[in-house]
């Protein structure tokens, strides 16, 4: 098993120690990356470069630490097809597993393989200019395209399966798939998907318009984002008010492109799925507690079916 942990936090590097431990003692081959070996200081455990070659023959990939932990500890167990868990060690924490106090009853349990492995959809993405591609990525939680300038907005025409739906004046949008509609989308007023529907989700950042509502299409769709400028085409005339010239996209917020004026931006249902691993049981009923525990949600009160 490959172990990840956020080597900033102290109680992420203790429990990492404890989970490494817990598992060479009863047998189990234990991995952790070269970057993070130092500071785990763990013997006993296996040194690999960081990338996906790290998880690639992994049963699983545990993470230790909060959900920007995790979505880097996804960037090489995706390709790997490695199933990642998580053990939240920062604030919300809505895709990891498990909580702190329960560490060691979850790693016995992932020893004696009392899991089920679930797939998260994910987004490719494609950016291009003038017809020409230029970046392509993925996300786990969402793509976001935005204003780099505090006191400029950006001009988005989008598109959905090839046919124009509006134009916005905004500080940006973000497309999320159900796992990240808890994420940015849940900050910008988007809905909350339950992980297992699928779905496309598309929320514009404080926008200019009348009709700026956030929208769910289906995993089928190809949501599409072009950069325009005041004058109606992609990179003519002044710029005004907006500008285009200074416009990110972001790839779960870690990887950032920047785009051009007339820039084209393309998200669709991502060709890989990314693995999780769960030891708890009915996916709906457990999704709708962690909503109740980390939005401290009112319950008292509640009866039940026939009650």
């Amino acid at each position: 098993m490959l172990v990840v942990a956020h080597t900033g936090r102290e109680n992420a590097l203790s429990s990492a120690r404890q989970v490494i431990n817990r598992l060479t003692s009863v047998g189990v081959d234990v991995r952790v990356t070269e970057d993070e070996a130092a500071a785990l200081a763990c013997s006993g455990a296996s040194v690999l470069p960081s990338g996906p070659k790290a998880a690639e023959g992994a049963e699983l990939v545990i993470v230790l630490g909060g959900d920007g932990s995790l979505l880097r500890a996804a960037e090489f167990a995706r390709p790997a097809g490695t199933p990642l868990i998580g053990v939240n060690l920062g604030h919300v924490g809505f895709l990891a597993e498990a909580e702190p106090d329960g560490l060691t009853e979850t790693v016995d349990r992932l020893v004696a393989g009392e899991y089920r492995v679930e797939e998260r959809m994910t987004v490719d993405v494609v950016a291009s200019d003038d017809g020409t591609e230029f970046a392509r990525a993925w996300a786990l939680n969402e793509v976001s395209v935005e204003k780099a300038a505090r006191e400029r907005m950006i001009e988005v025409m989008i598109e959905v399966d090839g046919h124009p739906l509006s134009r916005w004046g905004c500080d940006g949008v973000v497309c999320a798939t159900p796992t990240g509609s808890t994420a940015y989308a849940f900050s910008a007023g988007g809905p909350v998907v339950w992980p297992e529907v699928e779905a496309l989700l598309m929320v514009p950042l404080a926008a200019h318009a009348l009709f700026a509502r956030p929208l769910v299409v289906s995993p089928r769709s190809v949501v599409a984002m072009e950069l325009v400028d005041e004058a109606g085409k992609p990179g003519s005339g002044d710029k005004g008010a907006y500008d285009t010239e200074r416009a990110v996209m972001w790839c779960d917020g870690r990887r950032k492109f920047d785009l051009s004026p007339g820039a084209r931006v393309e998200v669709r249902r991502g060709s890989l799925p990314v693995l999780f691993a769960r030891v708890h049981g009915d996916p709906a009923g457990e999704f709708t507690g962690r909503l109740v525990a980390k939005f401290g949600l009112p319950v008292t009160g509640w009866r039940g079916p026939g009650g």
